[in-house]
């Protein structure tokens, strides 16, 4: 009885804060100072490596920035103010750095308050080009590398909200994706509708996932017609070539050699159902002053489609330039279907058209999975990507492009979740057009860099790799105590690289390597930017689940934190479910106990300097092997490896298994509801932008695929909301009000705490305004760090 008496008085004190409307709270101080550390600076190398920039990041936006109209269509949050897209992040300032001299200049000439964004090289890199957006226009500059002087290219106001608003066609010549001149007024909402809004099935299945942001209503048509709609310019600064009419532009692709464009234009009839990328599209090659030359495909809307991850659509997609050529267009075609339940001996094809376009298409190769993706080499030899979702497998082969008739040679065949046997990613080079090709040998070998994850943790290495052998030789690793990996090659023929190396308590800098030479010359030295948290204790921490399936976590103490002479601390454990096809793929260890530790919004690691042992990414494997799905044992699974994380910090002598707090974010927030609903283990938990009753996601969830009609009780069993009668342990739900990622409506976090409270739970409720997924907004972030601070001191410190 005691203790229900103190639940309610607690409840009550915090119903006091909502009646007199909470204004938004700060943290105690320790969290408060690592909060509003600014952001490391980024970096981008030249080709050369003779030239970097760095790049200097924007710190929190306020809430009364994004609190500034926004539109959400068609799954994209827009800025009607400047035609871009909502609460993007962008850089406040570029300094050029001249490797040899170690000069520094800074980028001049902009506008006060500039927020930069898309910085990319000219093709001589001479100079770069980025936009510059205000609170009524996104346009387009140019600055010099020798000089740092900025310059407005064009008065033009541009519509970035494709991701395409500019691309370099010469060293000084542009296409412009361009706010129409002549666009008029926006469409005004009418104070009355002139009729309902309809949507009718006929029949015909149409599963879809819980999409957001989705359109609802004519109005909103006539939004996404008149805020989507650009016009293509080019221009060399001084004059302007409109080559297009209006349209809703979602890709345009210049062509390696630079006479042609690809460009994928979307049109009526929308959907209410899903987002914008499945709209009809009319994909097209066209000429540089306009000429349509050949219409490839005319996409219907595309509501309909087979269940299941590796599904697609029946109709061509994935059209790009192949990089090794002047001028050839590729795509993929479905020939199952697009169903992946269909048995068939191949699944894709990969179809070619080579300029000037007038000859049938031809197949280059056909894939038995799923096609994911291709690296081009030069003509006789590229790397095909396959996916096998369902079964966690990915596989590689080699092709040699000016033989379709011999079928591919296999180079890996592995479970994606294999990352010890992960070999990396090929290095690539830039070709003479300007692209991105893989780099091969005068031997015939390439290049891949790697995470290198081991039993010991990440290790990245750089490696030459025989696509004849499969033969891997390891060139060089990162050696303890740092973490070191590959950012960029210079010249792969002579190993000159730059590597970004970090310690626990040093900040990632930039090093300029020559690999066979064994030198070494520091680039950047930025500093510290959270020092409070220097003298924190981090270990990687290893131990068994009751079924001998190995886990990990990272572990954080405080400074000067010794448990004989201290005694045992609370926890807070923080984790994220994953699921797997197999228990050896679970059990491999992730991440580094050597990488630096910095505090970023969302982390636990805040709660160190609260007197807290902290466990971060604490390993919550579940495991479906063979014809198995892993959500069938979810329940008995998440409680195991809890079980086990807390014997783990309770025999060290460190945790209080008495005082353990579990939180997550997402599908983490899932997972905290469930282990509340369903243990004792814990004194409280948190949870953040969660999705709890599954009956509204019957569509899939997270790694779930079967329906709820397939499956109703693994969808009933996994719903903490089922359990919410259960759930006595105090739980902490915050949630962003404008949550725009699949499955995490709002609504889920509200309808939660009403059956909490209904069944006499102890629950707080937190709605962030004007947040989606994740949290933004300066005031939001310190305040939800205010509230979570609040909660573990209440209930479990």
């Amino acid at each position: 009885m005691r203790k229900i008496v103190l639940s309610l008085s607690l409840l009550v004190t915090f119903r006091v804060y909502g009646q007199e409307a909470l204004k938004y709270q700060t943290p105690p101080q320790s969290i408060l100072e690592l909060a509003m550390a600014a952001p490391s600076p980024s970096v981008d190398f030249n080709g050369k490596g003779d030239i970097m920039l760095i790049i200097d990041r924007s710190s929190y936006p306020t809430i009364e920035e994004l609190s500034q109209p926004e539109y959400r269509l068609a799954g994209s949050r827009i800025n009607p103010a400047n035609f871009s897209l909502s609460r993007a992040a962008y850089a406040t300032a570029i300094k050029i750095k001249q490797i040899a001299s170690k000069k520094e200049i800074a980028v001049t000439g902009l506008p006060a308050n500039a927020r930069i964004s898309t910085i990319t090289w000219s093709p001589s890199q001479k100079s770069i080009a980025f936009l510059v957006s205000d609170n009524s226009s996104v346009t387009l500059w140019q600055a010099d590398i020798n000089t740092g002087v900025a310059k407005q290219v064009s008065a033009r106001k541009l519509n970035s909200i494709e991701g395409n608003a500019y691309a370099w066609l010469d060293e000084n010549k542009f296409i412009l994706s361009a706010v129409p001149a002549a666009i008029g007024k926006a469409p005004q909402q009418p104070l009355t509708p002139e009729g309902p809004t309809v949507q009718q099935t006929s029949g015909k299945a149409a599963p879809a996932a819980t999409f957001q942001d989705m359109l609802k209503n004519p109005f909103d048509e006539q939004l996404f017609d008149y805020y989507f709609q650009s016009e293509l310019v080019i221009t060399d600064g001084s004059k302007e070539e409109v080559i297009s009419k209006p349209g809703i532009f979602a890709s345009v692709q210049t062509s390696p050699d630079k006479q042609y464009l690809l460009v994928e234009e979307r049109h009526r009839p929308y959907s209410y159902l899903v987002g914008e990328d499945r709209f009809p599209t009319n994909t097209a090659i066209w000429k540089l002053n306009g000429e349509k030359v050949k219409v490839l495909s005319d996409k219907p809307l595309d509501e309909s489609r087979p269940k299941g991850f590796d599904a697609t659509s029946d109709f061509p997609r994935r059209f790009s330039w192949r990089a090794d050529a002047p001028a050839t267009i590729t795509w993929v075609k479905a020939l199952d279907g697009g169903d992946p339940k269909k048995s068939v001996p191949f699944r894709d094809a990969l179809n070619t058209l080579e300029a000037p376009f007038t000859a049938a298409p031809a197949v280059l190769v056909q894939t038995p999975e799923r096609f994911a993706g291709i690296t081009w080499a030069n003509n006789q030899l590229a790397l095909i990507t396959e996916m096998n979702s369902s079964k966690q497998r990915v596989k590689v082969s080699k092709i040699d492009p000016s033989h379709p008739d011999q079928a591919p040679v296999l180079v890996i065949d592995r479970s994606e979740n294999d990352r010890y046997n992960d070999p990396g990613t090929p290095v690539m080079v830039k070709n003479q057009y300007g692209r991105q090709v893989l780099y091969v040998s005068p031997s015939g070998d390439i290049l891949m860099r790697a995470p290198g994850a081991s039993p010991e943790g990440d290790r990245p290495f750089l490696s030459r790799y025989n696509l004849n052998s499969k033969k891997q030789d390891i060139l060089w690793r990162s050696q303890a105590p740092y973490f070191e990996q590959v950012e960029d090659v210079i010249d792969p023929a002579k190993l000159v690289v730059v590597t970004a190396r970090e310690s626990v308590s040093s900040p990632v800098n930039y090093y300029l390597q020559d690999l066979k030479k064994k030198s070494a010359v520091a680039l950047t030295a930025f500093p510290h930017p959270q020092p409070s948290l220097l003298g924190v204790q981090k270990q990687l921490l290893k131990y068994k689940r009751k079924d001998g399936v190995d886990l990990t976590a990272m572990l954080y103490l405080p400074k000067g934190y010794d448990p004989k002479k201290d005694g045992r601390l609370p926890v807070l454990m923080w984790a994220y479910p994953r699921e797997y096809k197999s228990a050896s793929d679970a059990a491999q260890v992730r991440g580094s106990e050597y990488k630096f530790t910095r505090v970023t919004y969302g982390s636990p690691i805040f709660w160190v300097t609260r007197g807290f042992a902290v466990m971060d990414a604490t390993e919550m494997p579940i495991v479906g092997e063979g014809d198995k799905e892993p959500n069938d044992n979810f329940l008995d699974q998440l409680v195991s490896n809890a079980e086990a994380a807390i014997d783990k910090i309770s025999d060290m002598g460190v945790g209080d298994r008495n005082r353990v707090a579990v939180g997550g974010h997402s599908y983490g927030a899932f997972m905290t509801a469930n282990l509340l609903a369903h243990t004792n283990l814990f004194k409280a938990g948190i949870a953040r932008s969660g999705a709890y009753n599954r009956t509204l996601t019957p569509f899939g969830f997270q790694n779930e695929q079967r329906s709820y009609w397939q499956a109703p009780d693994v969808y009933y069993k996994m719903a903490p909301f089922s359990y919410a009668d259960k759930l006595k342990t105090p739980i902490l739900l915050i949630h962003g009000e404008a949550d725009n990622n699949s499955g995490t409506f709002p609504i889920q976090s509200e309808r939660f705490y009403n059956a909490i409270k209904g069944n006499g739970g102890t629950a707080r409720l937190v709605f962030l305004p004007q947040e989606s997924h994740g949290y933004a907004g300066k005031e939001s972030i310190l305040h939800m760090l205010w509230e979570m601070d609040e909660w573990l001191t209440k209930y479990v410190k």
